[in-house]
């Protein structure tokens, strides 16, 4: 910021001042905390998770100690104007609801005139409604002829994704959303739920989860099938801890994706992304997932797609950041006959 954008009023600059340094003191700990996970010991290095949670207490506390400081209009007025501009805007496409807060005498104190609008401020906040539980009630009226008595003509029950259930589709998207995608576990979410007085079994939700994957499973073949056809496909994997009830814990299983995305070089083709679960991590998962493929097929160094390679309708495309990593390792211990450029060329084995 130049000094010709400053305001010349003392109090809105010490209240500047005093929110930059609570911004500096915010970044130092910040600092600390990402010095302590990058370069200290094994034993007190944290995971990405731990380390943002550590982030988190340091941030609430600040804002706590915030909050309790009495401030000045100016420094108040400082402040927000501080959060305006890093917040931005609100997305334009959430519903607006305006709320006026508007003078009762609208008559000018002095002459008594009647006051006309000349304006008005607007600010935007982010109001957010709790979830709403209601129930569907379906009436499916009966019809009878009074003459001929012969019989009773109602129109047919609307299909139900679990017969004679109780939730709706969009309950049990829910539910799959809250499990699959935030990580929410079924237990809670029944919590969730008996806070609102609605009280669902733990099984009565892995109920629904497991017959909604089963209507599922067809769109997921469909897809995999889709991706298949395309020229060009990435292949990946990785690991995924899976209970194994009969040892009492966890074992390690592999979830594979196989993905296809065109359009940074102006594909019209939309992208998509199809993940397959398998107990390990053989040549032969990617040789049965990609059956029937014809294309290029883009990898890391994992040598198992070698073998896809060998059918000759399928071509590897190495990835370029695994070989960059290899001469990183070899070159930063120090001079290497094979990655320094000042070594001898007797020493160079080409």
């Amino acid at each position: 910021m130049s000094s010709d954008a400053l305001p010349d009023d003392p109090g809105t600059l010490k209240a500047m001042l005093l929110a930059e340094r609570m911004q500096n003191e915010r970044l130092r700990q910040i600092i600390k905390e990402l010095q302590r996970h990058r370069f200290g010991r094994r034993a007190e290095s944290l995971p990405e998770d731990q380390m943002l949670l550590g982030l988190e207490d340091v941030e609430q506390s600040l804002a706590g100690d915030d909050a309790a400081k009495p401030m000045t209009p100016a420094e108040r007025s400082a402040r927000a104007e501080r959060r305006r501009s890093n917040r931005g805007s609100l997305p334009a496409h959430l519903p607006r609801v305006e709320l006026i807060v508007d003078i009762d005498d609208k008559t000018c104190p002095c002459c008594q005139r009647q006051l006309h609008c000349i304006g008005a401020d607007r600010s935007e906040r982010l109001d957010i409604v709790p979830a709403q539980f209601r129930v569907l009630v379906t009436v499916r009226p009966k019809y009878a002829c009074r003459k001929c008595e012969d019989g009773v003509l109602q129109a047919a029950a609307p299909a139900r994704l679990i017969d004679g259930g109780l939730p709706t589709d969009a309950t049990v998207a829910q539910v799959l959303v809250s499990k699959y995608a935030d990580h929410l576990p079924l237990y809670r979410q029944a919590q969730i739920y008996a806070r609102q007085g609605i009280n669902l079994d733990r099984s009565t939700l892995a109920d629904w989860v497991g017959h909604a994957a089963w209507h599922l499973r067809p769109l997921h073949e469909r897809l995999l099938a889709r991706l298949k056809q395309r020229p060009r496909l990435f292949a990946d994997e990785t690991t995924a801890p899976v209970l194994d009830p009969g040892r009492g814990r966890t074992k390690t299983g592999q979830f594979w994706a196989y993905a296809a995305d065109d359009r940074p070089w102006g594909g019209t083709e939309p992208p998509g992304v199809a993940y397959v679960y398998a107990s390990d991590r053989t040549s032969e998962r990617p040789m049965s997932h990609l059956e029937g493929f014809v294309g290029i097929l883009q990898v890391d160094g994992y040598a198992g797609y070698r073998k896809l390679a060998r059918r000759n309708d399928v071509r590897l495309a190495f990835c370029w950041s695994h070989v960059r990593r290899g001469f990183y390792e070899l070159a930063t211990p120090g001079p290497s006959p094979t990655t320094w450029p000042g070594s001898s060329a007797r020493s160079r084995p080409w």
